[in-house]
C-alpha cells in the first residue's frame, strides 16, 4: 500500500512539474521584450512623441504584465542606430516600434533587426525598403493636404490669395503639398502665390511670412502647415500689422493652436488638421496587444487626419501633453 501511495505521490509531483514548466513556457511565449525607438524631444510635435510613448509604458505595462517596454530617444540618426544594437544585444528585444530619424540611414539597421527575428513596426518616417518592416503605421499625410485646401477654398468662397509654408523637403510633406494643390486644381479663382519651406520652425517659419508679407500686398489665407510654424506666422504677422489675413491654418492639432479655436481666442485661428503624435501610442499599444496573442498588424494602418473646429475641438486638446 505505501508502495502505491509513493508511486501516486511521484506521479502527481511529475505531473505539477509538468504543468508548472508547461505554465512557464507559455508564459515565455506569450511575452513581449519590446524596444521603442523615437527622436528627442528637439521641438514640440517630437516633445509629444516622447510624452506619448513614455505614456505608453505606463499604461500598457501595467495592463500586461508579459509586456516589457524599453523607451530610447536619439538626437541624431547614428544615436538611434547605436540604440538599435543596444536593444538588441542588452535589452535583447523581440519587437521594435522604430519612429526614424531618418529614413534612408536607418533602413538598415532596422532591416538587421528584423533579419534576426525581431517584429518590426515603422512609424510615420517610412523606410526606403519596406521589406525591413512588419508593419507600418502613420497618420494621413494626404488628407493632411487636402483637408486644409478644402477648408481655406470654403472660408475663400472659392477665391482669394493664399501662401503656404512647407516643412523639410520629405516624401511626407510632398503628400501634403501634392494633396493641397491637387485641391486648389478645382478653384481657378484661387492663387497660391508661393510656398516655401519653413522646416517645420517657428523661427523659420517668421522668416518666411516676413518675406510673403513685403513681397505680396494681399494676401487672404496662410497655409502654415504646422502648429509650430502657424505661431511664426502670427508673430510676422502682428509685428505687420497686416489686416489683409483672414485666416491661417496650421497643423497637428497643438494644444495651443486647439485650446485657441475652443475659446475663440484667435480670430485668425478658426480651425485646425489633427495628426497628433499619440499616434506613437496608438502603434505601441496596436503592435503590443498583437504580438502578445501572437498576431501580426496589417501591412499598414494609417491614422486618420481629422478637421477640428471649435464643435470637436475638446477631443484633441490633452492638456497634459507638451504637444
Amino acid at each position: 500500500m505505501k508502495s502505491v501511495l509513493r508511486k501516486l505521490a511521484l506521479g502527481a509531483s511529475a505531473m505539477a512539474a509538468l504543468l508548472t514548466a508547461s505554465g512557464a513556457l507559455a508564459q515565455t511565449q506569450n511575452q513581449v521584450n519590446m524596444g521603442v525607438a523615437i527622436p528627442a524631444a528637439t521641438h514640440g510635435f517630437t516633445g509629444g512623441i516622447v510624452w506619448w510613448a513614455n505614456q505608453a509604458k505606463k499604461d500598457l505595462e501595467k495592463a500586461h504584465p508579459g509586456l516589457k517596454i524599453t523607451v530610447k530617444t536619439a538626437a541624431n540618426a547614428p544615436e538611434q542606430a547605436n540604440q538599435l544594437q543596444d536593444l538588441l544585444t542588452v535589452n535583447k528585444i523581440n519587437t521594435l516600434v522604430i519612429f526614424p530619424f531618418e529614413s534612408a540611414s536607418l533602413t538598415k539597421p532596422v532591416a538587421q533587426a528584423k533579419g534576426k527575428g525581431v517584429y518590426v513596426t515603422v512609424v510615420d518616417r517610412g523606410l526606403t525598403d519596406t521589406s525591413a518592416q512588419d508593419a507600418y503605421v502613420a497618420g494621413d499625410n494626404t488628407a493632411f493636404g487636402r483637408i486644409a485646401a478644402e477648408y481655406l477654398a470654403k472660408k475663400l468662397n472659392g477665391k482669394g490669395n493664399i501662401v503656404a509654408l512647407r516643412g523639410i523637403p520629405t516624401t511626407l510633406d510632398n503628400e501634403r503639398m501634392d494633396a493641397f494643390n491637387a485641391v486648389l486644381k478645382n478653384y481657378p479663382d484661387i492663387k497660391l502665390l508661393d510656398a516655401r519651406y519653413g522646416n517645420w520652425n517657428r523661427d523659420d517659419a517668421f522668416k518666411v511670412m516676413q518675406d510673403y508679407l513685403t513681397r505680396f500686398k494681399q494676401i487672404d489665407a496662410v497655409w502654415a502647415a504646422d502648429d509650430d510654424m502657424a505661431v511664426g506666422v502670427l508673430k510676422a504677422i502682428e509685428q505687420a500689422k497686416r489686416t489683409d489675413i483672414k485666416e491661417v491654418f496650421g497643423g497637428a492639432g497643438a494644444k495651443g493652436m486647439v485650446k485657441t479655436i475652443m475659446e475663440g481666442k484667435n480670430k485668425l485661428i478658426q480651425a485646425d488638421v489633427s495628426y497628433s503624435p499619440k499616434f506613437i501610442y496608438d502603434a505601441i499599444k496596436l503592435t503590443a496587444e498583437a504580438r502578445l496573442k501572437g498576431e501580426k498588424l496589417p501591412p499598414n494602418t494609417i491614422i486618420p487626419s481629422v478637421l477640428i473646429t471649435k464643435e470637436n475641438a475638446k477631443d484633441f486638446y490633452f492638456p497634459d501633453s507638451p504637444f
